[in-house]
């Protein structure tokens, strides 16, 4: 089926979100931290386990440091944006993705951050490069899609493997050029085959994440949060700047583990700066300042991905197991 639509646990999840929005956030959280525990633990014990980290799961890379949303959970929305306005030099992104290439990266890589893709007029071109030159990469493109029609679906298509539209609103419906969208897929399937498009209907008020701190609907009150982290070890995060931030948690840009315009994307993976946080956070957030508030947990995304990660790992411990026994 090309495209899906997911509202996140119908009429009863959405009230709660909307009526018992700090319960629902917190309940939500809890469940996450209690289920992902273990799998976390192994990852990132197999992770350090290498003397060179191992390629990054998730590739972020913001190529426009700007929204047009209004989304309160987001300190990126249009009320609450405090970054200079920076969009990255084409010839920083295309080196970065060349890297990429000469790295032999097959993971997922989104030419999205804390930001609207849909507002770069560069970003189908840009996604045309991508999938030119990481053949194997899992491309897929999140928006809020106040920008979307039925051409711009169709230009972007041929090069992302996943079309994620962050439908926000305030009464459980799909916007009107959504709708649209949505009916036009529907009605051309054969257009769509080679492409999975979700249609996500999220609340434009719901409390999810403190973010460090930064979330204008929910701040951190002080409460230190003692649960380790996967995103220093899953995400590549890249600016329009070039630097490689800690993670989408960090909106304000104050966070740098390498400089992309300095050292290589592998360079800056591997930097000194990634090894002493991922160490330090590998038993607590309490033990980094810029995380120790921060109740961010991913929402599915790279557990998927981790657990793909430890099944090939263990599926190739496996392998070599019987090579040695003959």
């Amino acid at each position: 089926m090309p495209i899906r639509v997911h509202n996140f646990g119908g009429v009863v999840g959405w009230n709660a979100k909307k009526y018992l929005p700090r319960l629902s956030s917190e309940s939500y959280l809890k469940l996450q931290f209690v289920s992902r525990r273990k799998s976390q633990k192994y990852y990132i014990d197999y992770f350090l386990e290498h003397e060179e980290a191992p390629h990054p799961l998730v590739v972020n890379l913001e190529t426009v440091n700007r929204c047009n949303s209004t989304c309160e959970f987001c300190t990126a929305n249009i009320h609450a944006e405090k970054r200079p306005y920076k969009k990255m030099e084409e010839e920083l992104y295309y080196s970065i993705i060349d890297q990429l290439h000469d790295w032999e990266y097959k993971g997922h890589l989104t030419l999205y951050g804390n930001n609207e893709p849909w507002l770069d007029k560069r970003i189908v071109g840009f996604h045309r490069y991508a999938r030119e030159k990481l053949p194997e990469a899992f491309i897929f493109m999140s928006t809020n899609g106040l920008l979307l029609d039925v051409n711009k679906v169709k230009s972007i298509v041929p090069y992302v493997d996943q079309l994620i539209i962050n439908n926000y609103c305030l009464d459980m419906k799909m916007h009107d050029n959504i709708k649209i969208i949505y009916d036009y897929v529907k009605a051309h399937p054969e257009e769509f085959q080679d492409v999975d498009i979700l249609i996500q209907i999220r609340y434009l008020k719901e409390v999810l994440t403190n973010r460090a701190g930064s979330a204008p609907n929910k701040q951190s009150k002080g409460r230190i949060v003692k649960e380790t982290c996967l995103m220093p070890f899953t995400d590549l995060w890249i600016t329009p700047h070039g630097k490689l931030g800690i993670c989408c948690c960090d909106n304000f840009e104050v966070t740098e583990m390498a400089d992309l315009n300095q050292v290589s994307v592998r360079e800056g993976w591997n930097s000194e700066k990634y090894r002493q946080l991922r160490e330090t956070i590998a038993t607590g957030r309490q033990n980094y300042p810029f995380c120790k508030y921060c109740d961010f947990i991913d929402a599915g995304l790279r557990m998927d991905a981790v657990d793909d990660a430890l099944k090939h790992h263990r599926m190739h411990g496996a392998r070599q197991s019987v090579f040695k026994k003959k």
